[in-house]
């Protein structure tokens, strides 16, 4: 079982405290009710007593109800015990409707009577009077608990109170009518009633019912929509399904998001949504499905890394060339170096294979299979006569080919595969990247060829402002 923070416990406390306070009040007003209906034999003051007294026994049961409701999600209710709220409250709008028949019964009783008698002294008076007014209070406190705590049972109590304060004050008025001569007055009154009596019990069912039948609360439905679809990063609402048990709200939101993402983004934008809706809702349990969805705007070579990324595959060199009507498409993929070839060419045609699903089958694809170092490798400073060799190649073949000066941050590093040479270089901000990248990569291979012992040799190019 799962403990309740401090602010859950307080508000359990409040609502069973709510709740045994309105159980005393329905008690004392029923009680005193009766007695003055026998007492002044008023149908409307007889009719109220009934009203209250079902309201007692509907208060009794929203005390278990509210008591069992707060008990945390166990092996047998994986959503909590939230709908024995709204169970309970079902069963108080099949009394309220019986009772509204039996008042309207009893009604038309006494209309079909001439010799009706109502003895309305100062205690009938008195007793509605007192009525009128704990109803008041009772269905303002009632509400706003309610409200606050979400509580489909308390709302139910605040709705029987606030239908007892019209029905009283309508039995005052039919008592009032038989004293002044209107001698129907008082059955006409149980008919207004029993009319509020049913208006109560209809309100309370609906909401009741909807609960039950996991209607998506309407007033949060579109708020909810609103809040996941302003997100950054989610394209579409695919699906939203909300339903109501007890003060919490749960549902799924299935969520499109570009399929280029990486997981970490992905998780971020899933954060964000269940944020968003907390803000709208706090009780709000909202599990958020990620579904990718492809982007118009996707490049070739970005969907061929999503390829490749699927495969846990490195892809690089991507050259996409539109012959014709048709795409042919050349890419490098890293394998591990110790790996025998009959499964790197396995791995290869997997990969074109999936390269064809996701453009067409009449797409030409070529894959290079690269090799890729399995472990790191063990490396030293190579001889500084070396060094010095390799910085002042460096400079020569930069300066040959052009776009690049300032040859610096030379490393140099002797492996058991060979050397592995690094530099960077300055270029000017304006100059293209495709230019840049032809020049360093005319100047690395220079440098293999003239240095035969280079396994591996990276220029870093970089702009002539940069710090």
């Amino acid at each position: 079982m799962t403990a309740l923070d401090p602010a859950e416990r307080a508000g359990q406390s409040r609502k069973l405290t709510a709740a045994r306070a309105s159980i005393a009040a329905s008690a004392l007003l029923a009680l005193a009710k009766l007695v003055a209906g026998l007492w002044s034999g008023s149908l409307a003051l007889l009719s109220e007593a009934g009203h209250a007294f079902v309201d007692t026994g509907a208060t009794v049961l929203t005390f278990y109800a509210v008591r069992e409701a707060e008990k945390p999600a166990d092996a047998e209710h994986h959503y909590g015990h939230g709908k024995f709220e709204a169970l309970a409250a079902l069963v108080e709008t099949g009394l309220l409707f019986g009772l509204a028949l039996l008042v309207v019964g009893e009604a038309i009783r006494r209309l079909m009577e001439t010799d009706v008698k109502i003895d309305a002294g100062w205690p009938v008076y008195v007793v509605l009077g007192v009525s009128i007014g704990v109803d008041f209070i009772r269905s303002r406190q009632l509400g706003a608990i309610a409200t606050e705590e979400h509580s489909d049972a308390l709302a139910a109590d605040a709705l029987h109170f606030a239908s007892d304060l019209v029905s009283s004050v309508l039995a005052l008025i039919g008592i009032a009518a038989t004293q002044f001569g209107f001698l129907k007055g008082d059955a006409l009154a149980s008919f207004g009633v029993a009319i509020f009596i049913a208006i109560a019990g209809y309100r309370l069912g609906q909401r009741t019912i909807s609960t039950l039948l996991d209607a998506a609360p309407g007033d949060l439905t579109p708020q909810i929509r609103q809040a996941i679809t302003d997100v950054p990063g989610v394209i579409t609402l695919d699906d939203l399904r909300l339903r109501s048990v007890g003060p919490e709200v749960i549902g799924e939101a299935v969520i499109g998001v570009s399929r280029s993402l990486r997981m970490e983004q992905a998780a971020h934008i899933k954060q964000a949504v269940a944020e968003a809706v907390a803000a709208v809702e706090p009780r709000a349990l909202i599990t958020v499905v990620i579904e990718p969805r492809a982007l118009d705007d996707e490049t070739v070579v970005e969907r061929t890394l999503l390829v490749a990324a699927r495969r846990h595959l490195t892809a690089h060199h991507i050259i996409a060339q539109q012959i014709g009507d048709r795409l042919a498409i050349g890419v490098d993929v890293e394998v591990d170096g110790a790996m025998p070839m009959g499964r790197a060419h396995a791995i290869a045609t997997d990969f074109e294979r999936a390269i064809r699903d996701e453009f067409g089958a009449d797409v030409e694809i070529e894959t290079h299979i690269d090799p890729m170092s399995p472990h790191v490798m063990a490396g030293v400073d190579i001889d500084p006569v070396a060094r010095e060799e390799i910085i002042a190649a460096l400079h020569h073949h930069a300066l040959e080919v052009g776009w690049l000066g300032d040859i610096h941050d030379v490393r140099a590093r002797e492996t058991s595969g060979g050397w592995v040479v690094n530099f960077h270089c300055r270029v000017d901000p304006a100059v293209a990247v495709e230019i840049v990248h032809q020049a360093v990569d005319q100047v690395e291979r220079r440098m293999l060829v003239q240095f035969p012992e280079i396994l591996r040799i990276v220029g870093h190019a970089e702009p002539e402002d940069h710090g």
